[in-house]
């Protein structure tokens, strides 16, 4: 008797099964194709990406090059078609790139390159944070001192990720003004942080030193 029953439980299935694949056959097969030109698509898509990105990469290396050998024209109008037509990290790298440019024919020009990138919110905040460190860097060259030490005061008290080498600019500015107690008050803290490059502690440990022979006996 078990037999008979498990007999037509298996037909009744069988005829379940039919059912259904005769009333959604045709969605099977639409999900189905779905599936196979979105894996299409999108080995497609990442094939485009790194091929756009190689390409981006070596435009970038020839801009840089042509640079380095004084062809600022050529290199001026590569990093402007980078700017234009490259992949979004090459795009900021260019604007970089060309604001670097602008510097060493005029450092005010470049300040206010640096300033574009540094308030442009697509940008990634790191690159943002090392834009406002160019730019007052880029400032001190142009004279604007008091401009520079206050953009270095906000990077040097923030926990980003240049705090140290503003505050190690910060020290050499304040030795450059033999203001030895100030000097000693930026540079310990580039010591005292553990995060901060080992190069720079070492530079601030060096100006330490030349605090410490300078500075007033008590």
């Amino acid at each position: 008797m078990s037999d008979i029953f498990r007999e037509v439980d298996e037909d009744v299935r069988r005829d379940k099964a039919a059912e259904f694949w005769s009333q959604y056959q045709t969605y099977v097969y639409v999900a189905a194709a779905v599936i196979v030109l979105a894996t299409a698509g999108y080995r497609f898509y990442d094939y485009r990406r790194t091929a756009a990105a190689e390409a981006a990469g070596a435009a970038f290396q020839q801009a840089l090059k042509l640079d380095a050998e004084g062809k600022s024209a050529d290199a001026k109008t590569s990093f402007t078609q980078l700017q234009n037509d490259a992949p979004a990290g090459y795009r900021v790298l260019a604007r970089f790139a060309a604001a670097a440019d602008v510097v060493k024919a005029d450092p005010k020009a470049g300040a206010e390159a640096y300033d574009a990138l540094a308030n442009d919110s697509a940008v990634d905040p790191l690159f943002r944070e090392a834009a406002r460190l160019r730019a007052a860097l880029a400032r001190l060259d142009s004279g604007d001192v008091t401009s520079a030490r206050g953009a270095l005061e906000t990077l040097a008290s923030a926990t980003g990720t240049y705090r140290s080498t503003a505050r190690l600019a910060l020290g050499a500015l304040a030795l450059k003004d033999k203001d030895y107690k100030a000097a000693g008050a930026w540079l310990d803290q580039v010591v005292a942080d553990p995060q901060a490059p080992q190069t720079e502690r070492a530079s601030a440990e060096t100006l330490l030193g030349v605090v410490a022979s300078n500075a007033p006996a008590k």
